[in-house]
Parts: C-alpha cells; structure tokens; sequence
C-alpha cells in the first residue's frame, strides 16, 4: 500500500493512494474461500462447492468490499501518520494509470484548521449592571395585573387601553372592498391591533357615535391591492369599555400561586423569581460580546463539510419546529441558504471554543455541574426531583456541562478583555415596552 499527499487550498487535502491488486486478490479470494464453506447451491454439499462457482456468484461482491476496508485502512493509517484531522467524509476519486500492479485513488477531504487563539488584551465588554429593587417588583406586578385584566362599560369617550367594539365599513371609490367590513370587532386602544390613523378617529368617541373618515393605507402594507390607496371607512362605535385591574389582595396572590394568599410572600417570590431572571439575561448578554470578542480574535477558515452538515441539523430542526406548531411542513419547502449565516457561526465559534478550552483547560468541573444542576431546579415545586431526574442518566447532563464550560470561557474572557460596567435599563434588559 502506498499512499502520497498534496495541499489543494488552505483546508482542503488531497491524499493520493495506491492500492496492491496482488493484496486485493489475496483478501478477496481467502473471503471468497470463507463464504464457500457456508455456500448451499443445489447438486453439491455444503461446503464442496468450487471455487469457481463461489467466485462468479459473488467475485464482484467481495472485491468491492475488499476494496472499500483496503481503501479505508490506508486512508486511516495515512492521515494518523500525518497527523491531519479530517473534517467530514472524504470524497474518493479513481485515478487512471497505467499500472498492472496498483489500483490508484485520490481522497479529497478537509481538515480542521490549525490555529492559536488570538490575544483578547483589546477587546472591549460591557457588563449589564442592574440591581433588582422594589420598583422592579412594582413594575412586574403592574405587567401582572395587566395581564389579567378586565373591562366595564363606560360612557365617557375612548381613551388609550379602553376596548371598544365597533361595527365598520371600508369604500375604495365608493365600492366596498374585500376585508373592510366587520360586525362587532373588539379591539384594545394603543395596542396595535389597527392602524394608527384608525385608531385615532376611534378615540375619543363615545358609544353610540358614528363617524366617516378618510384612511391612507401604507405603501408596504400587506394587501397589495390597497397598498399606497387612500379609502374611506364609516365606522359606528357599540361599546366603550374601561379597563380593570385586580387588586393586588390574598384573591390576586392566591390567583398567582401563593397558597395562603400572602401578598409579602408574593413579592417576595416575585423578587427572587426577578433576580434570577435578570442574571441570566446579564450573563445572555456578557456571553453574547464573549463569543463576538472571539471571533474577531481568530478569524479562522471553517471546513465547508461541517457547515453543510450543520445546515442540515438547523433545516431538521426547524421542521421539527413547524410540526410541533401543526404546520404542513411539505408545504413550506425550506431552503439551505436560509441557515447557512447561522451554521457558519456556529462551527466557527465551536472550533474555537474548543480550542480555547483544550489550550486554557477550561472544562466543567463535576462541582460546576452539581451548582448549575441545583440551580435549574430551584425554579420547580420539588427540586430534588429534578437533580435525581439529571443524573438518573448522564447524557442528560451533557447541555449542562457545555453551559459550564461556556460560562468558563465567558470568565476567561472577562479576565483579559477590557471590561466596563453599564448600568442596565430594566425595561430593555427584560424587553418590555416603555
């Protein structure tokens, strides 16, 4: 067996292999001799069938095979000799020679790019600093009581967070026009629910007022028939109603899972849900400049192998997605192109975390693991249930161990980046609206 190499681009490899015919004969025709002893073809004993027979029956058979574990064996010796680490499968390509002697192939492959993680001594970060205080409580209270509110007629005229429910009709040119028209449709002021400029001629109407006015849809907006059109609808407001939000009493704290209805032990389970909340948006964050920092310190090549199979993971996953949600997924045919951004980022930070954390020694202790494990089931009615459930089977400590580890390479970071601290807005760091 012989076997040669040549570079063809900075990750791609192209191995050359020369194959013995006399070795291939030689396998092949001892397999061939082990498949006759076991052979049953009618008119001879088992075991006493020719070697011709054998040989014609599954000559072709055996010689593939033998060929393809020869192939694989060389291949295997030659890129560990070498010290190459090969990234996806190879690509076999037969040569054309003119040896009586050797069967020659070429192996096209990638391997894993070769590289020391970059200096980090200039990278900038921002950590998020946010203490939770009362009026953080406060405030997630009034997003609480807001998502259990309630409404009662009122005759005054309509006003933000009121819902009204009307009865309209849109004209284009003095024709109705398909989607203008509705009995009885409910809607919340100042959500967003229509357009601004309908919203603002109902507002301020009372129930029982009736009014005509003109509308000018927006040039992008989704009905391309009325896209850009100025139309005119009449619309007749039935009910006026006024928002209702629950007290916060033992009824609204009960409502919210406290027992006894305790409303200082609401807040103070609000709070402590709020601080974990917000450390792990801060250390979202913190992880989110990390793996930036990261890739600006090491803008390495990524073997194209390991991004097409991570397009097919990310494609898979997002069928199984939309199956989950019911949707027809033979439908929606999804396109490769789609994920490839998002494969290529995720490759590259994974070879260089890898590297960082092979080079640094940043593996997740045991006792990591324990502290994340513990810390997850906190969050549920009976947290021991949840540890033993983890580490009933280790696999299912394998998502939180890559956490730990990533959670190393954020703190290796932090210590050699320049990091300021900001003061976080609750609002933004939470997401909610102003």
């Amino acid at each position: 067996m012989e076997a040669t190499t040549a570079q063809a681009n900075e990750l791609e490899r192209r191995i050359d292999l020369a194959i013995a015919i006399a070795d291939v004969e030689k396998v092949m025709e001892q397999r061939l001799k082990r498949m006759g002893k076991n052979m049953k073809v009618p008119g001879f004993r088992p075991g006493k069938v020719p070697f011709s027979i054998v040989k014609q029956q599954h000559g072709d058979q055996a010689r593939h095979e033998v060929l393809s574990e020869e192939l694989d064996r060389v291949f295997g010796e030659t890129v560990t000799e070498k010290k190459m680490r090969v990234a996806g499968y190879p690509r076999i390509e037969p040569k054309t020679t003119e040896s009586t002697t050797h069967i020659e192939f070429s192996a096209i492959f990638e391997v894993y790019p070769e590289f020391t993680p970059g200096d980090l001594a200039t990278a900038e970060v921002e950590r998020p600093v946010l203490e939770v205080s009362a009026a953080e409580v406060d405030k997630t209270l009034d997003i609480l009581r807001k998502q259990r509110v309630s409404y009662e007629d009122t005759d005054r005229a309509a006003a933000k967070e009121d819902r009204v429910v009307i009865d309209f009709l849109g004209k284009k040119d003095g024709v109705p026009f398909a989607g203008g028209e509705a009995k009885d449709y409910p809607f919340v002021l100042g959500q967003g629910m229509m357009l601004p400029d309908f919203e603002n001629a109902v507002e301020g109407a009372k129930a029982g007022d009736s009014k005509t006015f003109d509308l000018a849809f927006p040039a992008d907006y989704h009905a391309t028939d009325l896209a850009g059109q100025t139309v005119q609808f009449d619309v007749t407001v039935k009910q006026v109603q006024a928002p209702v939000l629950p007290e916060l009493n033992a009824e609204f704290a009960t409502s919210m899972g406290i027992a006894d209805g305790d409303v200082a032990k609401m807040r103070a389970e609000i709070e402590t849900n709020l601080k974990r909340e917000v450390k792990r948006r801060i250390e979202g964050k913190l992880k989110d400049q990390v793996m930036e920092a990261l890739i600006k310190a090491n803008p390495i090549s990524v073997p194209t192998s390991l991004v097409d199979m991570e397009i097919q993971r990310l494609m898979q996953a997002a069928r199984q997605d939309m199956e989950q949600r019911g949707m027809k997924v033979k439908d929606m045919p999804i396109q490769p192109e789609w994920f490839a951004d998002q494969a290529k980022r995720r490759v590259t930070l994974g070879l260089i975390l890898a590297e960082v954390v092979k080079a640094e020694k940043l593996q997740a202790t045991p006792e990591q693991v324990r502290a994340m494990v513990e810390e997850n089931a906190q969050s549920y009615e009976h947290p021991e249930e949840v540890i033993r459930w983890y580490y009933a089977q280790p696999q299912r400590l394998q998502e939180v161990e890559g956490v730990a580890i990533e959670n190393n390479v954020v703190a290796w970071v932090l210590g050699k980046a320049k990091v300021t601290d900001k003061a976080a807005v609750f609002d933004e760091l939470m997401g909610q609206k102003q």
